[in-house]
């Protein structure tokens, strides 16, 4: 996406036909930005992993790609980043590593709402390689993509459904897109949203789908194409990336906060009863000083003026705004550590206080998965962060998969960490709380009801026994069992071991 031909001469796939952890150990990119190479800990984490996974399978008679494809070998995961990173996830100890400790867990969490406001398919006609490039780079964590070789078809709506409701326990998925200014680079039209949206909630009998319209500042015709979505759509919430096109440098930035270009969308957005306006910020590639024209407008700092001048709309920053993961984590933990700031994530948290307001909301998509592969300590320094400054009221869960392939990696991740005591007290933090406590209940879940409406279908709970949920309940019945397979880019050099 936003990568030029030298960076992408640093990426590259992995070793053909290793056994997929359970959750990655290294950083994934959806194409917006570089990864990281793997890191030592991170490599240390794989020999942990490896080494239970080989004694418990064992233990058990399994093999160990049967072991890690369980919910011991997923404890086993958090586990292992215990033992280099820290205590940071709960429910992830020696105990824990019993079969029927973890299936205990398992099945206490297994009725627990999640919505997740950020996911991604492409069109049936997407024919852009960068996509097929993704898998390529993947194979590695998926051995059966080894086997049968990359398509498109992995990207599309079907394997999307497959992905998201029957190899994760997302509850409400929202689809999401991005502007183009070329129509090939188009992932998916707003039509197409609102077609996908509609099929998934009929064949459930409930509601299971939402989806944005697409926004495109300056571009010709762009407020019309606004009046078109309020008529026919009618979308759950509008999406706009404030750098323009992601594929490209784009020739149409813009700001939230701009008067004469965004408050006349502002008002048919008020007009129309759409009210939540969902907003990329952050996740700039490497040297993106160099790269990118008008990388300012990826800023937080246009978000406080347009929330104060626009009360009655719902302001949500996807990624929160975040920056730093453009080379190893402890440059960031370090200057955390020194002044209690990450940019920009620290200057949204800072929105409601210093402007007053009440209607911007952080969206987790990327930002939370990123840093709980790099170091947990930044994951809980970010939660911390938002938290502190926007209320756990404020922030909302996001996974911007299908990109990372199901996002359940990323929810048993959530339901386990914790700010360590000590973080808590030099930095004024609230613990997370159990999996199922107020605090992460209302992120996983009721922080997006109030943010899209949800609230008599939280009530109704129809999902419980609709069809989408009998089928799952016959797909896990018949053996399916999550993937672990995760798309995205990777840095040359991993280190990868197995």
């Amino acid at each position: 996406m936003w990568l030029d031909e030298r960076q992408i001469k640093e990426i590259s796939s992995l070793d053909d036909g290793k056994t997929g952890w359970p959750v990655p150990t290294q950083m994934i990119s959806n194409g917006e930005f570089l990864p990281i190479a793997q890191t030592e800990q991170q490599k240390r984490v794989e020999h942990e992993l490896g080494q239970l996974a080989t004694s418990h399978s064992r233990k058990l008679g399994v093999s160990r790609r049967d072991f890690l494809r369980s919910s011991v070998g997923m404890t086993a995961a958090f586990a292992a980043m215990n033992t280099v990173f820290g205590s940071y996830f709960n429910d992830a100890n020696a105990a824990a590593l019993d079969p029927d400790v973890a299936n205990a867990l398992r099945k206490r969490l297994l009725d627990q709402t999640i919505i997740d406001v950020q996911l991604h398919f492409v069109r049936d006609d997407y024919k852009k390689t960068i996509v097929l490039s993704l898998g390529e780079y993947a194979k590695n964590w998926n051995p059966v993509m080894a086997k049968e070789g990359v398509s498109i078809e992995r990207y599309k709506f079907d394997h999307f459904l497959k992905e998201v409701f029957f190899d994760s326990d997302t509850t409400i998925g929202l689809v999401s897109a991005a502007p183009s200014e070329q129509g090939d680079n188009v992932i998916v039209g707003n039509a197409g949203l609102e077609q996908a949206r509609r099929l998934v909630n009929e064949a459930a009998g409930s509601r299971r789908m939402l989806c944005h319209s697409v926004i495109a500042p300056g571009q010709k015709g762009w407020l019309e194409e606004i009046d078109k979505a309020i008529e026919l759509y009618k979308p759950d919430g509008w999406k706009g990336y404030t750098l323009g096109d992601p594929f490209e440098n784009s020739q149409y930035p813009w700001r939230m906060d701009d008067e004469k270009l965004m408050y006349p969308a502002y008002e048919k957005m008020m007009k129309s009863g759409i009210r939540t306006v969902c907003v990329h910020k952050g996740l700039l590639p490497d040297d993106y000083k160099r790269t990118m024209t008008h990388w300012q407008n990826a800023m937080v700092d246009d978000v406080g003026k347009a929330a104060k001048d626009w009360p009655g709309l719902k302001f949500v920053i996807y990624h929160s705004g975040f920056r730093n993961f453009l080379s190893s984590p402890d440059p960031v933990l370090a200057e955390f550590d020194k002044t209690g700031q990450i940019d920009w994530v620290t200057q949204l948290a800072e929105v409601p206080a210093k402007f007053g307001v009440s209607n911007v909301y952080a969206e987790l998509g990327t930002t939370f998965g990123s840093c709980a592969v790099t170091h947990p300590k930044l994951a809980a320094a970010v939660l911390g962060t938002l938290i502190k400054g926007m209320g756990a009221d404020h922030v909302v869960w996001g996974t911007d998969s299908v990109w990372y392939g199901s996002p359940q990696w990323q929810i048993e991740a959530f339901r386990r960490i914790e700010i360590p005591q000590a973080m808590q007290k030099a930095h004024g933090f609230a613990p997370l709380g159990p999996a199922d406590g107020k605090v992460k209940s209302d992120i996983f879940a009721t922080n997006a009801a109030g943010v899209f409406n949800l609230h008599k279908d939280m009530a109704a709970k129809q999902w419980r026994g609709d069809l989408l949920a009998q089928a799952k309940a016959e797909y896990l019945a018949a053996g399916g069992k999550p993937s672990n397979q995760y798309y995205g880019f990777i840095r040359k050099s991993s280190g990868q071991s197995s």
